[in-house]
């Protein structure tokens, strides 16, 4: 319990600290950095997007390697922070932090199984992997996370390539780069469990 309160502590101090630096102005004259449709679209969808790698790394099993279990907990740690540092944007504006409409817009999307956003797993799947217990649990959720680690890759990049606000746009290259390198590993695990990616 401790050290899930250690990590929660931590994601909230690099939360402010990354809010803090994008919302500091370089003079007293500086006014608030403008958002585009783009850039709250994507603060608003890949917050809710974040939530569900969150609880998706949460439904691993104890019994998961030690490496995985590593894996999962730094997920956590990292994409709450982003949730916090994404809907701090939105808050500071008075914008809602979800859409009736998600993805409307990152331009010339497709659809990704029927999921309304691209990567996310179905509630059946999220269900799976929750009962599911050693190696079979491994394999799911390397599967399920590598998924959603590509479609995050997806919605971030769109953001940097059609958002109009620097610091958005460097986030958003920062989860490209950091999801992109846990991706890697964690399809290197799943072939060492001589299992594939899903399609």
């Amino acid at each position: 319990m401790a050290r899930k309160h250690l990590l929660l502590a931590a994601a909230c101090l690099i939360a402010g600290a990354a809010l803090g630096f994008w919302w500091q102005p370089a003079s007293s004259g500086d006014t608030a950095p403008v958002l585009s449709q783009v850039d709250i679209g994507f603060a608003q969808d890949m917050a809710v997007h974040h939530e569900q790698a969150v609880l998706l790394a949460r439904s691993l099993p104890a019994d998961a390697s030690p490496q995985i279990r590593g894996i999962a907990e730094r997920i956590v740690l990292a994409q709450t922070g982003e949730i916090a540092q994404l809907r701090g944007w939105l808050q500071l504006y008075d914008l809602p932090l979800t859409t009736a409409t998600p993805m409307r817009w990152m331009a010339h999307r497709h659809e990704h199984g029927g999921a309304p956003m691209p990567g996310l797993a179905s509630t059946a799947e999220i269900t799976r992997l929750a009962g599911s217990r050693g190696v079979e649990a491994e394999i799911l959720f390397l599967q399920l996370m590598i998924r959603h680690h590509y479609g995050g890759i997806d919605m971030a990049q769109a953001a940097f390539n059609t958002g109009s606000n620097a610091a958005v746009k460097r986030v958003a290259l920062d989860m490209v780069n950091e999801q992109g390198n846990e991706a890697g590993q964690m399809t290197a695990l799943l072939t060492a469990r001589n299992a594939q990616p899903l399609s």
